[in-house]
């Protein structure tokens, strides 16, 4: 199956705006998220979760973790920027996070 195009700047503030994303925003033309756990346990857990969603799609994000943060960057790398696919998994992500 076909990846997705890129989305214009326009479009991408179409879908940040349109619900769904709290949080998100564009940082050096990914969409980027940090979130915030109780703990160390909380962080990992979210993390795995996120992690079997996105090998379910095929699209896997740039994250790191300290403690209980972990800072999210998405974007299509084949697409050269951000498409549909990362705000499905921005959405995704933010279903799995408390």
């Amino acid at each position: 199956m076909p990846r997705p195009a890129k989305l214009s700047e326009a479009e991408i503030g179409d879908l940040l705006g349109a619900g769904g994303f709290a949080g998100w925003q564009v940082v050096d033309g990914k969409l980027h998220k940090t979130f915030k756990f109780p703990d160390f346990v909380g962080a990992w857990g979210f993390m795995s979760k996120a992690a079997l969603a996105a090998e379910k799609m095929d699209h896997h994000p740039d994250w790191s973790n300290v403690y209980n943060t972990v800072h999210v960057d998405l974007n299509t790398h084949d697409a050269g920027g951000v498409t549909v696919l990362d705000f499905e998994l921005a959405r995704k992500m933010n279903e799995l996070s408390p």
